[in-house]
């Protein structure tokens, strides 16, 4: 699943935009910005902030997913055909624990 094209298949079904809750001020390159602004124009319905959203929040799922999985020593469950599921001692809890610790933070 490729979810860079996902989001340009939503943007292009014109689906409405999540709202978003905070508010942070980024610093672009000239031609990343102008990327946006070309893609405000593409897509007239979404603003620039809106866009950058979107877009952020689909790299940061797609960079989570790309956290190797590191096998750790403790048994957590068991797979449909019986064998052992061990811990991942990687990035992705941690990643997932912290990204808890500040979602209660901000709220």
């Amino acid at each position: 699943m490729n979810k860079m094209r996902d989001l340009l298949m939503c943007w292009e079904a014109n689906s409405s935009a999540s709202p978003r809750d905070k508010r942070v001020t980024v610093q672009l390159t000239t031609r990343d910005y102008a990327r946006i602004s070309a893609l405000a124009e593409i897509y007239a319905d979404r603003t620039e902030e809106q866009l950058l959203g979107d877009i952020i929040s689909t790299a940061l799922d797609e960079l989570e997913a790309a956290f190797p999985y590191i096998k750790g020593n403790k048994v957590i469950a068991e797979d449909e055909f019986g064998d052992p599921v061990y811990e991942d001692i990687g990035m992705t809890p941690k990643f997932e624990g912290l990204t808890k610790k500040y979602t209660s933070i901000l709220k």
